[in-house]
């Protein structure tokens, strides 16, 4: 067993639906952001309004590129050990738009969408985990990419019935 490739899952918050995927052997989510609004726009026909993203997809590049698309990002703003002040207090080469991203990760109300964060968009990378997106026993990345697509449709079908009978429910 050895790590080697990193799984990223884009889902719609509101109804948990997967919208888009990746495999990559970056050691790490940053710089994935951008990419997966790619994906997003091209399998949805449109790019997310806002983005929720976990700390570890935060890379300044990424945000300034989202941002500049007026797709409104939220993931947490850490303190650098350097600096004084707060998270939102600009820092040197920040760009406009990442200063913008700042300052609303400051206010009430990013802060309660993305504390909701665990109950809408952890759920299904916990049912991936459930559905064995752990440890893989395939080799390359187009294998693995083949994995988590079937796992995605697996839980999009999954979610499909859920939906399907709370619509039935709302109608009645």
């Amino acid at each position: 067993f050895r790590p080697a490739y990193n799984l990223q899952i884009a889902a719609d918050v509101d109804n948990q639906v997967i919208v888009g995927v990746d495999a990559t052997m970056e050691g790490n989510d940053g710089g994935q952001a951008a990419p997966m609004v790619e994906q997003i726009e091209k399998r949805t026909g449109s790019k997310p309004d806002a983005y929720l993203m976990d700390g570890g997809f935060v890379k300044l590049e990424d945000i300034t590129a989202l941002e500049k698309q007026n797709i409104d990002v939220y993931a947490p703003t850490p303190l650098s050990r350097k600096q004084e002040g707060t998270q939102s207090t600009p820092r040197k080469g920040d760009t406009p738009e990442v200063t913008n991203w700042r300052q609303r990760m400051e206010t009430e109300e990013a802060k309660k969408i993305y504390r909701e964060r665990a109950a809408t968009a952890e759920p299904v990378n916990a049912r991936g985990r459930a559905h064995g997106l752990v440890q893989l026993v395939v080799r390359g990345r187009e294998k693995v990419l083949s994995v988590l697509l079937l796992a995605a449709i697996t839980h999009n079908l999954l979610r499909w019935i859920v939906l399907t009978r709370q619509a039935a429910t709302l109608a009645n």
